[in-house]
């Protein structure tokens, strides 16, 4: 008996998977797999983009409740579509939405110009708080002196700078272009395992980008340095602010203390 073949028309079962997972992607642009209801394929476009849509919304809660339904449901529609992810997991989705933003995204001119700084602002939040690191003392003198000892920055604080205030961003305020000046911004997890942040003036910023450089300068020396690169007039007078400046962030854990 000869065996029964397959009819050359019909797709295969690799080929009906493609065109299925193209169609709940992109239905707009991907046509179905035939011979599929479409009653049965909606219940899968809905559930698809729901369970992402769902999970983004809890991750940047900001973001979403800024832009508005609309344009919320809109950007997750067009990331589901289009983007291709570096990894199943779910718990790195936020990392994904992010990505999309930086690198795959189509421009779309009716989007603000502030979305992707302030996604990134609440993703450095998420991320601090589920860092597995937890602060080691082990190297670090808690109760050392910040001016004459090598500050130690914490792992678990981050230097940020932004061309919108996006700690303000809100329904309510929604800024149209990036003000003059920059927004710096310092995120970090205490020891509590609560996450803060602290706004910056430039040079504070300056102070915490030095102690984080690597270069091992005493709280003086750095300083001294920024003393010269802003040509104050009195060094002792931003030594006396700097010193209780340092004071602040150890209190806050962006300082832990100074190197042994």
């Amino acid at each position: 008996m000869r065996p029964v073949s397959q009819s050359p028309e019909a797709p295969s079962f690799a080929a009906v998977e493609r065109a299925f997972a193209a169609h709940i992607r992109d239905p707009d642009a991907s046509p179905p797999p035939p011979g599929v209801e479409d009653r049965r394929l909606a219940v899968y476009r809905e559930l698809l983009l729901n369970n992402v849509e769902g999970f983004l919304s809890g991750a940047f809660p900001v973001l979403r409740r800024t832009l508005g339904d609309e344009a919320w449901r809109a950007l997750v529609r067009h990331f589901f579509s289009r983007h291709r992810a570096e990894t199943p997991l779910f718990p790195q989705m936020p990392r994904e939405l992010l990505r999309y933003l930086e690198e795959s995204r189509d421009g779309r001119p009716q989007d603000p110009a502030w979305v992707l700084e302030l996604a990134h602002y609440e993703w450095v939040e998420a991320a601090l708080a589920n860092d597995p690191r937890e602060i080691d003392l082990a190297e670090v003198d808690p109760e050392g002196d910040l001016l004459t000892g090598v500050p130690v920055p914490s792992p678990l604080a981050w230097l940020l700078t932004y061309r919108f205030p996006v700690h303000r961003i809100a329904p309510d305020f929604q800024p149209i272009a990036p003000p003059a000046q920059p927004t710096h911004l310092v995120v970090y997890r205490d020891r509590q395992d609560a996450v803060g942040f602290l706004e910056l003036n430039p040079v504070t910023a300056r102070l915490v980008q030095l102690i984080a450089s690597g270069e091992g300068l005493a709280g003086a020396a750095a300083l001294d340095r920024i003393a010269g690169e802003i040509a104050h007039p009195d060094p002792a007078q931003v030594r006396r602010a700097g010193g209780e400046i340092l004071e602040d962030l150890r209190r806050r854990d962006v300082i832990l203390g100074v190197r042994r």
